[in-house]
């Protein structure tokens, strides 16, 4: 394809999804306001949890692990029902979550291993590249998994220092990196979450006097899971909560140090989770109540994560947000409110209106695409969703896709996708059908294609709540 096809096909595409919405993605210096001067440009913290379910904080019902710290959060700035991450595993997540684009469109649709020798592009920019030309100190303290080679590791993607494991804390070996130096193999996991605490102390309080950016990938609750004896055995829920419990006490720190050196007015802090829980562990997994089924799976379960954006003066507290933000919005968010440009070929917008509080301000997605690896399983529009393939519970990226006649969700309604009611709406179908295929024409990969037609009468889907029966 020539290059000039391919700048035809992204306006084509753009056109499709609203191209009015296209220009949200543009910083707001280059729309005419002024570029803001170091003391007007926020600090970021990005604290990313890993396979926490959504029903795992009090803020969001949790009925067993207490979370005082991200509730009074939550009290004080905005909680977001409707987020969703680009990936149902970890390094989709991750790649969406720093790029703004597709895991696909950059070459990451599945899970990496300390076998694979691959990883993030230098092409493909992340949030510290594109925040660091602005003056921005930026440090990565956790879980990469976006490549362990020297080349891949954060130090060579815009972060000044990383401190953490660079994949999953099941693989083998297990190295706690420093920068691009290993300090301890195999990491000592019981008190990993306190070190990264105090390392992410560290950095804010080295540079309270210039912007910075904070990524804090947190190692838990990815199983194995691990606590110190301070939390093991403090909450109801077992050894999932005490460690739900102490990145909820990681968070107050983090948050109170703010308080204290004066910040909180000057920093947005995002608290996330890279996919939702892994619900075939049993009680060492989490629980995505109300939600359909979990981790590896494109039901929201699997996709849709607990999500709380703080920052006093600019982010209004007390409220909640059900309109459809995805973790790629926040690279060209970011990037705005710093008076950076980002990557021109991103697919995340800019939600700032969403995220102030604007009254009337709606998502700037016409459509969200739920791929597993390269396989597109599922497309949102608005309320409704259509699924035409589904993993099982459990399953991961590379698992085949399971052909079915296509189900319809109006999610407004029926949250824990149980009432498939596609026979009803065979014109939403369609329409759903027609804008999965111009995303997959887009983005790349494999069509789910529904095996027939939709049945006479619509099926009962897998209520969420025996969905969550691993909790």
């Amino acid at each position: 394809m020539t290059s000039g096809a391919a700048s035809l096909k992204r306006r084509e595409f753009l056109r499709v999804l609203g191209a009015g919405a296209a220009a949200m993605s543009l910083p707001r210096f280059l729309l005419g306001g002024a570029a803001p001067d170091a003391g007007d440009r926020p600090n970021f913290i990005i604290i990313f949890a890993d396979d926490q379910g959504y029903q795992d904080l009090g803020c969001f019902g949790s009925p067993k692990i207490k979370t005082p710290n991200i509730d009074r959060m939550a009290a004080e700035g905005t909680k977001f029902t409707d987020f969703l991450v680009a990936g149902p595993v970890c390094t989709p997540s991750r790649a969406a979550l720093l790029t703004g684009k597709y895991p696909l469109r950059v070459g990451l649709p599945r899970v990496l291993s300390p076998r694979d020798m691959t990883g993030i592009r230098a092409e493909d920019k992340t949030i510290a590249e594109v925040l660091k030309p602005r003056g921005y100190a930026t440090m990565c303290v956790g879980k990469w998994h976006l490549g362990h080679l020297p080349e891949f590791l954060p130090t060579r993607h815009g972060f000044d220092h990383y401190f953490g494991i660079p994949y999953s804390n099941d693989m083998k070996p297990t190295p706690l990196m420093r920068d691009e130096q290993t300090v301890e193999e195999p990491a000592v996991q019981e008190t990993l979450t306190e070190r990264y605490t105090d390392e992410a102390l560290k950095f804010i309080a080295a540079n309270k006097d210039k912007p910075f950016f904070l990524y804090l990938p947190h190692t838990m609750p990815h199983v194995p899971l691990h606590a110190s004896e301070r939390f093991k055995g403090r909450s109801e829920r077992g050894l999932y909560g005490d460690v739900i419990e102490c990145i909820d006490w990681s968070t107050g720190q983090i948050l109170g140090a703010l308080r204290k050196l004066g910040l909180e007015r000057k920093t947005i802090v995002v608290y996330t989770s890279d996919n939702g829980p892994w619900l075939v562990k049993g009680e060492h997994g989490g629980s995505a109540l109300p939600l359909r089924d979990g981790k590896g799976t494109t039901y929201e379960g699997g996709m849709r994560e607990p999500c709380v954006m703080w920052g006093p003066g600019r982010i209004p507290a007390g409220k909640t947000c059900s309109e459809m933000v995805l973790s790629m919005d926040l690279m060209p968010t970011f990037a705005g409110l710093a008076g950076a440009a980002p990557p021109a070929d991103i697919d995340g917008k800019d939600v700032w209106p969403l995220l102030s509080g604007r009254p009337g301000a709606k998502t700037p997605h016409q459509a969200f695409y739920y791929y597993s690896g390269s396989n597109l399983q599922a497309v949102r529009s608005g309320k409704w969703k259509l699924v035409l393939y589904a993993a099982p519970q459990g399953a991961t990226a590379a698992d085949a896709p399971k052909p079915r006649d296509p189900e319809l969700y109006d999610l407004e309604a029926d949250i824990s996708e149980s009432r498939n009611i596609a026979a009803a709406h065979p014109d939403v179908v369609a329409r759903l059908h027609d804008l999965a295929e111009k995303g997959r024409q887009y983005v790349g990969g494999t069509l789910g294609k529904p095996t027939g037609a939709p049945k006479a009468k619509a099926e009962k889907g897998k209520a969420g709540a025996k969905a969550g029966a691993g909790k």
